[in-house]
């Protein structure tokens, strides 16, 4: 470490991972907007917080099966917050957005916009709700970030139209709901389809079709809304590959072949 450095802290390294999963890969520089705000809030120049996040997307397998690198002097603490975040998908997205609140001096519903009137008053059931809203923002923001607000499918880009798909669904899987590498960036009728098991991605990142559909070919839509695709390679995100694991799920558990 260099004279007049200072060690970064286990709070500090929380909310840059947090950043890290909301910013596409091609922005960890030091003139992003977000990571002038977060050097501002914890007392850094944009330029250690951009290295900082740098040396976490060294830690990033997914960049490593990409061929990317990153920097190379991740700190033992480095490791540690990236471990935990990699392994604890259920828990450090929402304490980490409270971290940023708090840091922020505001509430982690304002953080998230989330309406007053919509929340019970009080007790277990608003923090209930109150952590559900904050974790899917947590998710659609982290997926969206990873695919550039790209349709996997089709390419789309306007992100009104986008959804963060799961690829094990929320409800089955409770330790990787906001993990990242269950997410699809897709826009809401290929989304719709997914979800049915009316098409498929393979281990491969190939998009396959059900022959539910396949014997509807005489139908227009289905010709270039579906058919058209199939046996496509679906647009990869810059960062948090879908697992191979999960996709293999959906092939043999949820797909129509």
């Amino acid at each position: 470490m260099k004279e007049g450095q200072k060690l970064w802290t286990r709070e500090e390294l929380i909310l840059a991972m947090n950043l890290y999963c909301k910013l596409p890969f091609g922005k960890l520089h030091s003139g992003t907007p977000e990571i002038t705000k977060l050097a501002e809030l914890i007392g850094r120049t944009s330029s250690s917080v951009a290295y900082k996040l740098v040396n976490l997307a060294s830690l990033d397998p997914s960049l490593h099966a990409r061929g990317i690198k990153g920097a190379t002097n991740a700190s033992k603490l480095d490791k540690e917050i990236w471990d935990e975040f990699y392994t604890h998908w259920d828990i450090l997205p929402y304490e980490s957005e409270k971290l940023l609140a708090r840091f922020k001096h505001t509430s982690v519903e304002v953080l998230n916009e989330i309406i007053e009137e919509e929340l019970p008053k009080e007790g277990k059931t608003r923090e209930a709700v109150v952590k559900v809203r904050v974790n899917q923002s947590f998710f659609r923001k982290s997926v969206l970030a990873a695919y550039n607000c790209t349709c996997c499918i089709t390419g789309l880009q306007n992100p009104e139209f986008l959804i963060a798909g799961h690829i094990r669904p929320w409800g089955l899987d409770d330790a990787n709901r906001l993990n990242p590498r269950n997410g699809l960036a897709i826009n809401s009728l290929h989304d719709k389809a997914f979800e049915s098991g009316l098409i498929t991605i393979t281990p491969e990142y190939k998009i396959k079709i059900s022959s539910i559909l396949k014997k509807q070919n005489k139908t227009q839509s289905v010709r270039e809304y579906f058919l058209a695709y199939e046996d496509k390679d679906i647009i990869l995100p810059t960062k948090f590959l879908p697992d191979v694991e999960f996709l293999k799920y959906h092939n043999q558990q949820r797909f129509k072949v």
